[in-house]
């Protein structure tokens, strides 16, 4: 099964396009004032516009109150919501139900109590997401290009939904793939130049190596069941 691609924090029209031309099947558009790569709400709209129906459209809130999620949501027409802050299990059913939208619920990972946490969430969030912690004294909850140990998704069911987040680029995304077996990835800051700024070309070399990563363990796996 091929591996599905978030590319997180988009901005430009030429990301969104190069994005979902290298093959992401979701686009995350980020609102959150702190972050370097906040967007508008129209201006999100408007880049949507351009790939909707070739890849799913993700905004991304951190504790977003209803007015926020009200002009988000009128603005961008997403496909889901990537809750992303402190929200509760009760918040994420009250987001569902008023707004009829698949919710992907963001958990920040440094041990393995911190993985514990998704069992309220398990029945009500559709799917998770996983980065890091983010470092001490930094104002995001993502972003932050930071990853968490990845050897600890071991312990997890099988039938958690999730999307392997948290410092993921060109270099480690191999490795993570091999260890986790993860069928779903988010990146944000490992395609950038600077905070913020997509690299197009860092875009692509992070899509050619997961594609080397799937010739990788698809000739293993055959090997194993020679």
């Amino acid at each position: 099964m091929k591996t599905e691609v978030k590319i997180c924090g988009l901005k430009t029209e030429e990301a969104v396009d190069r994005a979902v031309a290298l093959g992401a099947g979701y686009t995350g558009f980020i609102f959150f004032p702190k972050s370097p790569r906040n967007i508008e709400p129209d201006d999100a709209g408007r880049l949507a516009e351009r790939i909707r129906g070739k890849a799913k459209i993700v905004a991304v809130t951190v504790d977003a109150d209803n007015d926020d999620l009200d002009e988000i949501i009128s603005a961008l027409s997403p496909d889901m919501l990537q809750l992303h802050g402190n929200e509760s299990p009760e918040r994420v059913l009250n987001v569902k139900a008023v707004y009829g939208l698949p919710v992907i619920k963001a958990l920040s990972i440094r041990d393995a109590d911190d993985l514990k946490r998704i069992e309220p969430y398990i029945g009500i969030a559709d799917r998770f997401l996983f980065d890091a912690k983010p470092p001490k004294g930094s104002d995001l909850p993502g972003g932050n290009g930071v990853s968490f140990d990845w050897k600890l998704l071991d312990t997890l069911d099988a039938s958690v939904d999730y999307m392997l987040s948290g410092g993921l680029n060109a270099e480690n995304i191999g490795e993570a793939m091999a260890l986790t077996g993860t069928k779903a990835i988010d990146t944000s800051s490992g395609v950038e130049s600077a905070p913020g700024v997509k690299d197009l070309g860092r875009m692509e070399e992070f899509f050619d190596a997961i594609a080397r990563a799937e010739a990788d363990m698809a000739e293993a796996s055959a090997g194993r069941s020679k």
